[in-house]
């Protein structure tokens, strides 16, 4: 179990030169914008305009704050992603354009790498305890806001998007919302082939 803290995330600019990401976990750790297994990050988005290209990525995206945005993806009819919408998955080598809905958001971007690694996320509205088992591979939890106490071998405390970083065979733990808080899940696997 490791506890990442939003103030030692690493800010980047996009690849495509447009605006600024906040990385928040890469796998292999110090991995670049052509080299990760996975990566889990957030932007902001100031305005409207294309996406960066990702060769060979599948990517989840998630709007965290702002009113949301209209994402148009080459072959399919335009996705419109709201705070409350589910999170949305497409390739990230499709071109992509997003127009804002009603001024600036923050997304939450997951990232795995064809044929390497693939994810899933869920949105959790937590209002109760939850206990979180470690999957096969990677399990990432972040609170988008409220404190979240952890409780298990090792008792700790997260913050607003602070994020709880769980590997195969970390024991089960229980999570405890201060109030009720939504919360991010999100589970990487390694494919067969690199197992």
């Amino acid at each position: 179990m490791r506890i990442l803290r939003v103030a030692g995330y690493r800010v980047m600019p996009w690849k495509n030169g447009g605006g600024t990401t906040t990385e928040i976990a890469v796998s292999p750790e110090g991995a670049g914008l052509d080299d990760f297994d996975w990566r889990v990050s957030m932007a902001r988005v100031e305005s409207s305009g294309p996406f960066s290209s990702f060769a060979g990525v599948d990517r989840t995206l998630t709007v965290l704050e702002g009113e949301g945005i209209v994402l148009d993806i080459a072959g399919r009819p335009p996705a419109r992603l709201t705070g409350a919408a589910p999170p949305f998955s497409f390739p990230a080598d499709v071109p992509t354009s997003a127009d804002l809905i009603d001024g600036p958001i923050t997304d939450l971007n997951v990232m795995t790498r064809s044929g390497r690694t693939t994810h899933r996320v869920e949105r959790l509205v937590l209002s109760a305890p939850l206990d979180i088992e470690a999957g096969a591979g990677t399990t990432l939890v972040l609170p988008l806001g409220g404190q979240v106490a952890v409780t298990g071998d090792r008792p700790d405390r997260l913050g607003p998007l602070d994020a709880l970083l769980l590997d195969q065979g970390a024991p089960t733990l229980r999570l405890e919302p201060a109030g009720s808080t939504v919360l991010f899940v999100i589970r990487i696997d390694r494919t067969a082939a690199n197992d």
